[in-house]
């Protein structure tokens, strides 16, 4: 005997399929992010702040500020950073002198970030 969707079932079909495209779609979403960090790796205020400031430094080259020698200069600065929070993070353990130590070369770079961006040199020769 072959069962047939009724009306009263029909709702209940389409909220199951409904649940199981949503279920797919988280899984998939889950499965291309990328791999967790080791836990005590994890620098997620450090990722943050080098976010901002190569965002600082566009904004600067975007409205004249710096010329392209000062952002090639401070981009330099930034991947210095990137390195060492890679080396610190090399060893599965970032310890708390090594978070100091970025933290203090984010400092660094935010106050060159200020001081070029407000120099008065203009891109373009100014």
């Amino acid at each position: 005997m072959k069962r047939h969707a009724t009306p009263s079932t029909l709702p209940l079909l389409l909220a199951l399929a409904g649940a199981a495209l949503v279920f797919s779609g988280s899984v998939a979403a889950q499965s291309t992010t990328a791999p967790p960090t080791a836990p005590g790796t994890a620098t997620p205020g450090v990722d943050k702040r080098q976010e901002l400031q190569q965002q600082r430094t566009d904004q600067g080259a975007a409205k004249g500020q710096l010329t392209p020698q000062e952002q090639q200069r401070l981009e330099r600065r930034q991947g210095v950073v990137d390195k060492a929070e890679t080396r610190a993070q090399a060893d599965g353990s970032v310890t708390a002198q090594e978070r100091r130590q970025l933290h203090r070369m984010q400092d660094r770079s935010s106050r060159a970030i200020h001081r070029q961006r407000h120099d008065g040199q203009k891109a373009g020769g100014g």
